[in-house]
């Protein structure tokens, strides 16, 4: 597994290399993000560990830059920062998942394990479901509503296909985060609650048949109602 390291303390970048060598892994490091952001244009690599404070150009920077490239390898950002605007403006910039300093390396291992597997991951031969005038195609992952087209950021087309998958079923915050996000954030984060209402504006607003609901006191359900039907 080839993994580039955008980080700039010279301490953390030892503890890193030691720790995912062991286990096999091939590391290159950049200690600034324009270093960083070149390197990973030119080169392939299976994920990529990113800070945000960095000299040059911040992380987030560094990821959107990235993203605009098409380059759809998996990034997970490390940082000080644990806010909910934090891990948002982290996740927005096209981030895949968000570990924050100090962290346990056990914790960083299992991460970059499950953000590479998920990458790797087959959609199934059918690659385009439909909703009331939705559809989305799982092998383009693009998103269109009776024609027009939804630009989605990554987390917000992991969460609908989420949903897509999970029609008609109750799923609750907890069960979002770990199959969104595979990670469990501080449950006093409104980030689900957040990223709901992002998706909302974007596949709902507008349209008289809404899709997504919310079930007080246990989470959201994902389907298809109709104007005269009770709405939350």
């Amino acid at each position: 597994m080839k993994i580039l390291l955008i980080e700039d303390e010279p301490g953390l970048v030892s503890v890193i290399i030691r720790g995912l060598t062991e286990v096999g892994m091939q590391i290159s490091v950049a200690g600034d993000g324009l270093v960083g952001l070149e390197m990973a244009m030119k080169h392939d690599f299976d994920l990529i560990i990113l800070d945000i404070m960095l000299s040059g150009m911040n992380g987030i920077q560094v990821c959107r830059e990235i993203r605009k490239g098409n380059n759809n390898v998996p990034v997970l950002m490390l940082t000080a920062l644990s806010s909910t605007e934090n891990i948002i403006t982290g996740l927005d910039s096209g981030a895949d998942d968000y570990l924050v300093k100090p962290f346990k390396f056990a914790e960083l291992e299992a991460r970059i394990r499950s953000l590479v597997r998920r990458s790797k991951v087959v959609s199934s031969p059918r690659s385009t479901q439909s909703i009331s005038g939705l559809e989305v195609d799982t092998l383009a992952k693009t998103v269109s509503r009776d024609g027009k087209t939804i630009n989605l950021t990554a987390t917000e087309y992991r969460l609908l296909e989420y949903f897509i998958q999970n029609q008609n079923v109750v799923l609750s915050r907890i069960q979002i985060l770990e199959n969104v996000w595979d990670i469990d954030f501080n449950m006093g984060t409104n980030v689900v609650d957040v990223y709901i209402n992002y998706l909302r504006k974007k596949i709902d607003n507008g349209y008289q048949t809404k899709l997504i609901h919310t079930v007080f006191g246990m989470g959201y359900i994902f389907k298809s109602q109709a104007p005269n039907e009770d709405t939350d």
